[in-house]
């Protein structure tokens, strides 16, 4: 019974230890992308401090402002993506990726009885 208790808390432990190193991935590359989508804009501001008859272009402006809000809207969808059931659904939306076996049985099922019928109508 003490053995029986020690392998499912070992089973226990391993599935936690894995589960804080996915959440501690995931905020480093949040906290990565943070940093390198809001430096464009804070490298400009330091720019526009440092030289007060520096003249704003505004293409660099907009540019660094779209950067940092495409941090904001990106956000949500890495953090869904690292979601397990999300990622399934979001994998099976993308058209070109390969099908399991499962679904290889499943189209192949499909053509075949799609083939049948078009030939017993045209008999």
């Amino acid at each position: 019974m003490a053995g029986h208790s020690t392998a499912a808390s070992s089973t226990h432990q391993a599935k936690s230890n894995q589960l804080q190193v996915s959440i501690i991935k995931t905020m480093i590359f949040i906290s990565v992308f943070y940093a390198l989508s809001d430096s464009p804009m804070t490298f400009y501001y330091l720019l526009l401090n440092i030289h007060r008859n520096l003249t704003i272009i505004g293409a660099g402006y907009y540019a660094s402002l779209f950067i940092s809000f495409f941090y904001i809207c990106a956000n949500p969808f890495i953090y869904a993506a690292k979601f397990e059931p999300v990622k399934r659904v979001l994998l099976r939306l993308i058209p070109c990726t390969k099908n399991s076996p499962e679904q290889q049985s499943e189209s192949i099922e499909m053509t075949g009885s799609i083939q049948a019928r078009s030939v017993q109508q045209r008999q």
